[in-house]
C-alpha cells in the first residue's frame, strides 16, 4: 500500500528566486497595487495601508536586513530539499493554486487533479535582456520556457476516483493542449526547480482554486479535502512512498504576522478547530494560498510538524511583502535537524 512519508510546506514568492538587492522591484508593484488585501477582507491602496498602519517596518527594510532574510530563507529551502531527498519518495503530490496559468475564467474548477504523463510549464516570462531580475524569477519558476515534468498518471487517476468516492467533485485533466498559451505555473515550477535538485520525480499536481470566486473552497473544505486525500493515497494498492508538498503562502500582500504565527502554531498542534474556522476575509488574494497549507495539514495524518521556520519579508515601510514560511511534517523527529534562523521545533 502507498504511504505518506513526508509533508512539506513552502512559500513560493518571487523574492525566493531573487537576490535581496532585487526585492525593490516587488516593492514597486506594492506601491502601484490598488487592491492590497488586509486580513479583514478590505482591499486598499498603498497610501491607505500606510495611513492605517504607519511606517511600521521602515527600519526592517535596510539592505543589510533584507540580505540576512534572503540567507535565512535559502537555508530553510535547503533544509526542505534535504528532507525531500532523505525521504526518497516515489511520487510527489504538489498542492498548489493556478493563477491564470493553466485555467481561466472560462473554466475555473474549484479542485482539479492532473493525470497526464507529462506536465508542461507555462512560458509566461520569455527572456528579456532588459530585465535581469524578471529573467531570474522566470527561471526559478520554470516559466522561462516550456519545461516538461514527469506526471504520475496512474497514481493520479487513483486519486481522482478515490476522491470522487469520498464525495469530492474533482475536475480531471490529462494534457496541456496549447502550451504556447497556457501551462502549469509558478506554484509547481518553483517546487520542482528549488527542491528536487535536478531529480526526475513523478508529480501528481492538485490544483486548488484559492484566488478566484465564486467557487473558492473554504478553510474547512480544504481541511476535509486533505483528510480525504490521505485516505485515498493510503488506499492505493501499489507499494509507493509519497511526499506531499503545499506550495505558496503565507500572508501577502500586507504581511500579517499574527495570522501567520497563529496558523503555524495550529498546524504544529494539529488544531483542526482553529484551521477550519479561519474566515474567508483573511484568505483572499495572496493570503488565499494558506488554503494549500490547510489541505496539507489535513492530509498529514500520523505525521507531525517536526520543524518550521518563518520570516516576514517586509519590503515597504507600511509592511507589504510576504510572510515566508517553511515546514516539515515527518514521522520521526530525529530524522530532521534544525535549519537555524527564526526556526521552531
Amino acid at each position: 500500500m502507498a504511504r505518506i512519508v513526508l509533508g512539506i510546506g513552502s512559500s513560493h514568492t518571487p523574492l525566493l528566486t531573487l537576490g535581496s538587492e532585487h526585492w525593490r522591484h516587488r516593492a514597486e508593484a506594492d506601491y502601484a497595487n490598488q487592491a492590497l488585501n488586509m486580513s479583514d477582507g478590505r482591499l486598499l491602496r498603498y497610501d491607505e495601508v500606510l495611513a492605517e498602519l504607519g511606517p511600521r517596518c521602515a527600519e526592517q527594510i535596510s539592505p543589510e536586513i533584507l540580505a540576512q532574510k534572503e540567507s535565512a530563507c535559502n537555508a530553510a529551502l535547503d533544509h526542505l530539499a534535504d528532507a525531500l531527498s532523505a525521504a526518497r519518495p516515489d511520487i510527489v503530490v504538489i498542492i498548489g493554486d493556478d493563477q491564470r496559468e493553466l485555467f481561466g475564467s472560462s473554466n475555473q474548477p474549484a479542485i482539479a487533479i492532473f493525470h497526464g504523463a507529462q506536465i508542461v510549464t507555462c512560458r509566461k516570462f520569455p527572456p528579456d535582456e532588459r530585465e535581469g531580475w524578471r529573467n531570474a524569477m522566470a527561471r526559478g519558476y520554470l516559466m522561462d520556457d516550456q519545461h516538461t515534468i514527469p506526471g504520475a498518471a496512474s497514481f493520479s487517476e487513483n486519486l481522482i476516483r478515490g476522491l470522487v468516492d469520498e464525495d469530492f467533485d474533482i475536475a480531471a485533466c490529462d494534457r496541456v493542449e496549447e502550451p504556447d498559451a497556457a501551462g502549469f505555473g509558478h506554484a509547481y515550477g518553483f517546487i520542482v526547480k528549488r527542491l528536487f535538485r535536478g531529480r526526475s520525480l513523478p508529480v501528481a499536481p492538485v490544483l486548488l482554486n484559492t484566488y478566484y470566486g465564486p467557487n473558492v473552497p473554504s478553510a474547512s473544505r480544504c481541511w476535509h479535502f486533505g483528510q480525504a486525500l490521505r485516505r485515498v493515497v493510503e488506499a492505493v494498492p501499489d507499494d509507493l512512498r509519497v511526499a506531499l508538498i503545499a506550495s505558496g503562502g503565507l500572508s501577502h500582500f500586507v504581511v500579517d504576522e499574527d495570522l501567520d504565527r497563529k496558523i503555524l502554531g495550529a498546524m504544529a498542534l494539529g488544531d483542526a478547530q482553529t484551521l477550519t474556522s479561519i474566515p474567508r476575509a483573511a484568505l483572499i488574494s495572496g493570503s488565499s494560498e494558506i488554503l494549500n497549507w490547510i489541505a496539507l495539514a489535513g492530509a498529514a495524518g500520523p505525521l507531525q510538524m517536526r520543524w518550521h521556520a518563518y520570516h516576514p519579508l517586509y519590503r515597504t515601510p507600511a509592511g507589504t511583502g510576504v510572510g515566508a514560511a517553511f515546514a516539515v511534517w515527518a514521522p520521526d523527529a530525529d530524522t530532521h535537524a534544525a535549519a537555524g534562523g527564526d526556526a521552531h521545533h
